[in-house]
Formats: structure tokens, sequence, C-alpha cells
């Protein structure tokens, strides 16, 4: 781990943020990619691949709870850290900072409402007794 003129650099399966944490900051991947992953019992999945430019960890800038899941640097990665502070400062620099992240925030949505359309088929198909 060696600091960057701007974000830290992130060795390969370095953890940038982990599940279950406190969190009180969002990342910006500024160089490099991350994988985001959810534990679960005893088995961890992968549920994203993120890449330079994508934020992560915003959640918890707004509401303050645990993070919902762990991302680690997939090769070597750069990231900056923006806290609530640094994330007012720069609504306050360029306000369409926040309509991005909404962007971000509602494409994430939609994702996941068609998985849960997608996992909700295959246990509806399941349940459907053979004829």
């Amino acid at each position: 781990m060696e600091s960057a003129p701007l974000g830290r650099e992130y060795s390969d399966g370095e953890v940038i943020c982990r599940q279950g944490e406190e969190g009180d900051r969002m990342f910006v991947i500024q160089d490099g990619q991350a994988e985001v992953t959810f534990r679960e019992e005893d088995a961890e999945y992968v549920v994203g691949q993120l890449g330079v430019g994508d934020l992560f960890g915003e959640m918890a800038v707004f509401d303050k709870q645990p993070r919902s899941a762990t991302v680690r640097a997939k090769g070597r990665a750069r990231i900056l850290t923006l806290d609530k502070h640094g994330f007012l400062q720069r609504v306050q620099e360029d306000p369409s900072f926040v309509f991005r992240i909404l962007q971000m925030m509602s494409s994430r949505i939609r994702h996941l409402d068609a998985e849960v359309a997608r996992l909700r088929r295959l246990v509806s198909e399941r349940d459907v007794p053979a004829s």
C-alpha cells in the first residue's frame, strides 16, 4: 500500500471496505478495478465489478449504516475517498455531482429489480408441479 498524489494505491485482493464495518465515506475508483462481494453465512458471492470512475460506499455518507458489501482491489487500484464534509464540498462546487450519483443509484436499483424478478421466476417455476 502506498500513497499516491490523489487517492490511495491498493494491491491485488486488498480490502478497501468490509461488509459490516461502520462507514462514513464513499470511494471513487481513479485507476484500476475492484470486485464487490457479499457474505451470507459461510458463503461469499461476487455481486459486482467496478472500474475507473465508478463510485461505491456512497450509502454510508447518507445513512451511516454498516457496509452492505466488501470491496477488494482487483489488480492494483488507486482509490479516492470522500467523507461527508468532502462530499458536501464537492456538491457545492459541482451540483451535477449529486445528479450523477442519483443516476448511478437508480441504475443499481433497476438492476436489482430485474434480479429480484428473475429469482422470483426461478422460484415460481420450481414450485409448479410437472404435468
